[in-house]
This record gives C-alpha cells, sequence and structure tokens, in this order.
C-alpha cells in the first residue's frame, strides 16, 4: 500500500492502485456473474462462456478507463464513487445473459426499482463483492478522500 504525507498524493496513489485491481478483478466478476445466472443445462453453454469472456475483456478496457479518469481528478471533482461506475459495469454480463435468453431472477420492488437495468441481481453491494482484495484498499482510498476534503474544506466545527 502507499503511504505519502499530501493527501491530494495519497488520494491520487491509492485512486491509481484502486483501478488497477478493480480493472484487474472485473474480468473474473464478469464470468461468475453469467456461470452463476446461466442454467447448468444450456445446450450451448461453452459458446456463451466465450461470449463472456469476450465481455469480461471489454469490461476490464472499459471500465479500468472510467474509474481512471473518476480516481484521478481533483477531489472537489468527483461526483461519482468507484462502487457506481462498478454497479454500471453489470452491463456486460446481463448483455451475454439476455444474448443467451436466461429468463431474469425474481426481485424485489425496491431491487428493482433502484437497479432497473439488473435484471438478473448482480449488482454488488460494495467492491469487495466483486473481490475480497478490493474491500481494504476501497476503504483507504475512501478516507484519504475524507482526508483530502478536510484538508481543503476544513471540519463543519471550523465552520461555526
Amino acid at each position: 500500500m502507499v503511504v505519502a504525507e499530501d493527501p491530494d498524493e495519497l488520494l491520487a496513489d491509492l485512486g491509481a492502485e484502486l483501478a488497477a485491481r478493480v480493472g484487474a478483478a472485473l474480468p473474473g466478476w464478469v464470468l461468475r456473474c453469467v456461470d452463476s445466472r446461466l442454467p447448468a443445462a444450456t445446450p450451448d453453454r461453452d459458446a456463451v462462456m466465450a461470449r463472456a469472456e469476450v465481455a469480461a475483456r471489454r469490461a476490464r478496457r472499459e471500465v479500468e478507463v472510467e474509474l481512471r479518469a473518476l480516481l484521478g481528478s481533483d477531489v472537489d471533482a468527483q461526483r461519482s464513487t468507484p462502487l457506481s461506475v462498478v454497479r454500471a459495469a453489470v452491463s456486460y454480463p446481463t448483455e451475454v445473459l439476455l444474448a443467451a435468453q436466461v429468463p431474469p431472477v425474481p426481485r424485489d420492488g425496491f431491487v428493482s426499482g433502484r437497479f432497473p437495468h439488473d435484471p438478473y441481481g448482480l449488482n454488488p453491494a460494495s467492491l469487495r463483492a466483486v473481490h475480497p482484495d478490493l474491500g481494504e484498499v476501497a476503504i483507504a482510498w475512501g478516507a484519504a478522500k475524507a482526508m483530502a476534503h478536510r484538508q481543503r474544506h476544513g471540519t463543519p466545527d471550523e465552520f461555526t
């Protein structure tokens, strides 16, 4: 793990590390998502999984670029979160499953309303759900973001 004295530098370093780790973890996550929803008796299972591998590589390229842009931006310009970017990546396994005509899974009304583009219930609750190794660096990045923001803008107590 990277250690820097300047909060902005630490945030940038951890952001680059988080983007790289998410990028490395995404292909396996996409494949697991497809495999977990694909019925065992699917006659063209190998072909579907081959399409999933293509989608997994595309997810890595495209999502990592988007994450690097977000996490490399100034703390005040970050209007999204790494988890939001990764949640949008459900489109990759969803595309494969829809093409294979896999029926959507039952979801409750809240989840369906909150994640309408996730008919297979694949949205990760955290980055750790994508891969266990992402949890620690995601927390470190969040703490670094809070520290950089605090250094720049102070704390609520300093405003009163």
